[in-house]
C-alpha cells in the first residue's frame, strides 16, 4: 500500500486581499505559518519518504515548515503549480468581475466551459498533474508521500481518485489552507480517507481565494 497525503499551502498575503495568485506569489502570513505548524504537529508521527512540492514560494515555505528538523527530501515539481490564471493574476475578485464577469462566473460555477485569458484550462491542469501522481504511485509502493500544492491542483488530484467530473469540481468539501487529504492505494484501488480535513486548525481563520 502507498499512502498519499495532500495539503494546500498556508494562508498568504494575497489570500487576505482576495487576490488571485495562480503562478504569481505572495508570502505566508503569520496565520499561514501558524496553520502550517498546526499541520506539522498533526503529521509528526508519520514517516514520510519524500515531500513533493510546487516550486512556488508559498508552497516551498509550507513544505519546509512541515519537514521541520526531519531529514525528508523535498522535491520541487512544476506540475504541482497552481492553475495559470494569465491576466487575472494579482487582481482581486471585484476587479476581475469588472473585466470579465462571464468567465469569472464560469471559473467558479462551470469549469468545463471556462475560457482563460492567456492562462490554463482546468483540463490542462489535469493533463500535467495526473501523470506525476501515477509516477509517484509506481515509485513509492509501501511508503508515505506528502504533496504540498494549491487549491485547484489539489482538487484535480482528488477528482481523479473520486472520478468526479468538471461539472462537480467545486462541490464540497472546500480546500482550506493547510487542510489535509489522504488517499490510500492498495492493489491499484484508491480509497479516499480524508478530503480537506481541517480539524487540526481549531479556530484559526480560513480564507479561500486561490
Amino acid at each position: 500500500m502507498i499512502k498519499l497525503y495532500i495539503t494546500r499551502h498556508g494562508e498568504t498575503l494575497w489570500n487576505t486581499e482576495m487576490r488571485m495568485q495562480g503562478r504569481k506569489d505572495s508570502p505566508l502570513t503569520e496565520r499561514g505559518i501558524q496553520q502550517a505548524n498546526l499541520l506539522k504537529k498533526r503529521l509528526e508521527n508519520i514517516d514520510f519518504s519524500v515531500i513533493y512540492s510546487s516550486p512556488l514560494g508559498r508552497t516551498v515555505k509550507t513544505s519546509k515548515i512541515l519537514a521541520g528538523q526531519r531529514n525528508i527530501p523535498i522535491i520541487k515539481d512544476d506540475r504541482l503549480m497552481e492553475i495559470d490564471l494569465g491576466k487575472w493574476e494579482g487582481f482581486n475578485q471585484k476587479e476581475i468581475e469588472e473585466k470579465n464577469s462571464k468567465q469569472l462566473h464560469n471559473f467558479w460555477t462551470n469549469p468545463k466551459i471556462y475560457e482563460p485569458d492567456n492562462g490554463e484550462r482546468f483540463e490542462q491542469v489535469r493533463a500535467r498533474i495526473i501523470p506525476l501522481i501515477k509516477e509517484v504511485i509506481n515509485k513509492y509502493e509501501g511508503k508515505n508521500v506528502l504533496f504540498v500544492t494549491h487549491t485547484i491542483t489539489l482538487k484535480i488530484i482528488m477528482s481523479y481518485f473520486e472520478d468526479r467530473s468538471l461539472e462537480e469540481f467545486w462541490n464540497t468539501p472546500h480546500v482550506h489552507q493547510a487542510s489535509l487529504s489522504e488517499v490510500d492505494i492498495q492493489n491499484g484501488q484508491a480509497t479516499v480517507i480524508l478530503y480537506g480535513d481541517s480539524s487540526h486548525l481549531g479556530d484559526v481563520e480560513k480564507i479561500e481565494t486561490v
